[in-house]
């Protein structure tokens, strides 16, 4: 088994320079015997803690996303958050070069997204091409849950054009476990209300790997649980409680971006 990282995804920005103090000193080393469910950034320079003040112009946080500076572990390079704007997703220079860790590195290339734009973003991530003609892109990590539902379709495009899928916030940064109708299916299926968010992601046609975002052990002994409720949901089911639980895009970022953040 190999290592998975996925370079960029947010993991608290002040913990960024901080990540070999939470691995084992020997995980570069024998990172490619290991299998990983949680992401993590790499490729950070700290250039301050957060409230402090700077020059103007200049940025928290100078990402160095060398081949040297990332090392020889790399299965899957991801990059963090394109928009439209960002210019990733038409500037041939950026594509030329993953290109080149992609034939020269062996590197998987993929990117996350995020906002009510994910599914638009997504099918113009789709359309980018190598030299050689073939999709650029490997892998797309997702928002999508029970109440954020907008990039369906994007996904399954995605998902049938060969790429990996992979799913951020399966549980909403928590607001799914608080849905009503989420507990009343719970109780109908007879599991824990975290274990039907996820099954009915897992059962997407999309077939996603789904990252847990799991911080205490008893949450992740029940996410672990959730394959034996995939094979419990009709697909009639599937579609009701996926029907009672969306909620507008808009509404849903709108709201993600009123959360106090730990």
């Amino acid at each position: 088994m190999k290592c998975i990282w996925i370079v960029g995804w947010w993991w608290g920005a002040p913990c960024y320079h901080q990540l070999p103090l939470f691995l084992p000193t020997n995980i570069f080393s024998s990172a490619k015997e290991v299998q990983w469910g949680n992401g993590a950034t790499h490729g950070f320079e700290l250039v301050a803690y957060a409230m402090v003040e700077l020059e103007q112009g200049k940025q928290h946080k100078v990402k160095d996303h060398s081949v040297e500076e990332l090392g020889e572990y790399i299965d899957l390079y991801q990059v963090h958050s394109a928009t439209f704007d960002s210019g990733i997703l038409t500037n041939t220079t950026i594509h030329n070069a993953l290109n080149q860790c992609k034939t020269e590195g062996g590197w998987s290339i993929g990117l996350s997204v995020s906002g009510p734009s994910q599914d638009e973003i997504i099918c113009k991530a789709m359309k980018i091409k190598a030299d050689d003609g073939s999709r650029l892109l490997d892998s797309v990590q997702c928002t999508f849950n029970m109440l954020e539902q907008r990039p369906l379709l994007a996904l399954n495009e995605a998902s049938e054009s060969g790429m990996d899928i992979i799913i951020k916030e399966g549980l909403a940064n928590g607001r799914a476990l608080r849905h009503p109708k989420l507990w009343e299916w719970a109780q109908k299926l007879d599991c824990e209300v975290d274990q039907i968010a996820l099954a009915c992601i897992l059962a997407q046609p999309f077939k996603a790997r789904v990252l847990s975002g799991a911080i205490m052990p008893e949450q992740l002994s029940s996410n672990l649980e959730v394959m034996e409720i995939v094979d419990t949901i009709e697909d009639t089911d599937l579609k009701q409680i996926m029907d009672s639980c969306i909620m507008s895009s808009e509404e849903y970022w709108n709201e993600r971006s009123a959360l106090a953040w730990n």
